[in-house]
């Protein structure tokens, strides 16, 4: 009998364990949804390995490889079709040749799914049947980002290979994972757009990142990286650029009736790698994210057509409206108090110090508190109407300057002084 009893209570003992093992599974299983609303960049998977402990540490662990400035000798942007020679050459791209006066549709594939299946999206080129640059089209780097997407096709669709002088390479959906998923993230939580330029050997968003910039970005002489808002957030249609650069000057001068932001790019995105090797890149923000927005479409498409023209790309004078401000300093006004918050502006509307902004009510009390503007300026990005806790980042102003500061490299783009904070970076970065 006691043998007996002492092998009862064995089995008791190991079925207790399989059911806890079985719980901490099903837990495990739950902590891949996306990340919570809370504007941070989640750059790890839930794994305990040496990187997976903050964002802080997984940026300094995760290695990139060296960006060779491969385009440091061309000809300035602004002279690339008149200084080519010579007839228009076939494209070589992802084992493809396209050749002068022709389109293409090729496929991408950077990963695969658990499986083993190849994980591929559509590359749309275009190569002019005359001499000239090479200009890029990235759209939905973050999954959620869907105006970028039809932006892309809009203007690879317009284009004709005939009439054209160089080459337009365009990538609708380069994080395809995200895109099918409705996230901005890729499927281990990482942020594709803070691993540029990547690593064939590091984590899935840096092989990601390495495939696209070696396989198609290296191709580029320019590039546009279109983006919206995040987490309810929306941008008026803007380029986001690094003004100390000529190049990248060129660029944001091309684009016609467009707000440009003045802007650094931070370490690990797209535009800051291909920008350090040599390919002048611009940001084209406009909207917000998980929906088609076509007023933002139709504005970004008409910014890169005329881009195209005032380059010369296409043999056509294409004016569209007038130059819009160029702002060297932005700044977040925050909220002070939780509740729901109700906007009182809407994004491009100008606003002077002390105009109100919007309200946030406290749904339990009624009690109502005011968000006024601390400056003069522009509402380039706005929350959408939601509910909001203190210290969320609800309207983006725009801060007037009578003129360009002396030394362009000197002037502080965001108020980080008033605005010292790491909970939402996307409204100040792509």
């Amino acid at each position: 009998m006691t043998t007996q009893r002492h092998i009862i209570s064995l089995c008791n003992l190991l079925i207790a364990a399989l059911l806890i093992a079985s719980g901490s599974w099903v837990c495990a299983g739950e902590v891949a949804a996306d990340p919570p609303d809370n504007g941070v960049d989640i750059r790890d998977d839930t794994t305990d390995d040496a990187d997976s402990r903050s964002s802080e540490v997984a940026a300094a662990a995760e290695q990139f490889v060296d960006v060779a400035p491969e385009h440091s000798d061309d000809v300035p942007l602004a002279d690339a079709v008149t200084a080519a020679e010579g007839l228009a050459e076939p494209l070589l791209l992802l084992g493809a040749e396209i050749a002068p006066g022709s389109a293409q549709r090729l496929s991408w594939s950077a990963t695969e799914l658990f499986e083993g299946v190849p994980v591929s999206t559509p590359v749309l080129v275009v190569n002019g049947a005359l001499p000239g640059p090479t200009l890029c089209l990235m759209a939905a780097v973050h999954g959620d980002e869907l105006n970028g997407v039809e932006m892309v096709t809009r203007v690879m669709h317009d284009v004709s290979a005939e009439r054209l002088s160089g080459a337009i390479i365009g990538v609708p959906i380069v994080n395809v994972q995200g895109f099918r998923r409705g996230s901005r993230y890729l499927p281990d939580r990482r942020d594709l757009n803070r691993y540029f330029p990547g690593n064939p050997k590091g984590s899935a968003a840096a092989r990601i990142a390495h495939s696209l910039f070696t396989n198609i970005v290296s191709h580029c002489d320019a590039l546009i990286d279109l983006h919206t808002g995040s987490f309810e957030r929306a941008n008026l249609p803007q380029i986001r650029a690094d003004l100390r650069n000529p190049d990248v000057v060129t660029l944001t001068q091309g684009f016609g009736s467009m707000v440009i932001l003045h802007s650094s790019p931070e370490v690990g995105t797209l535009r800051h790698a291909a920008t350090e090797s040599g390919i002048p890149t611009v940001t084209l923000e406009a909207g917000g994210p998980s929906q088609l927005e076509l007023n933002e479409v139709k504005h970004g498409v008409n910014g890169i057509e005329t881009l195209i023209s005032s380059i010369g790309m296409i043999h056509k004078r294409r004016l569209w409206g007038n130059p819009e401000p160029v702002y060297y300093r932005s700044s977040w006004v925050r909220a002070d108090s939780g509740g729901i918050l109700l906007a009182d502006v809407s994004l491009g509307s100008t606003v002077r110090v002390g105009d109100l902004l919007g309200t946030i009510t406290d749904p339990m009390n009624n009690a109502r508190s005011e968000l006024r503007s601390p400056y003069a300026g522009r509402i380039i990005g706005m929350a959408r109407n939601q509910v909001v806790m203190p210290g969320f980042a609800a309207f983006h102003v725009g801060i007037a300057t009578p003129e360009a500061p002396a030394d362009v490299a000197q002037q502080s783009i965001i108020d980080e002084k008033e605005n010292a904070s790491d909970d939402y970076v996307d409204g100040m970065s792509e």
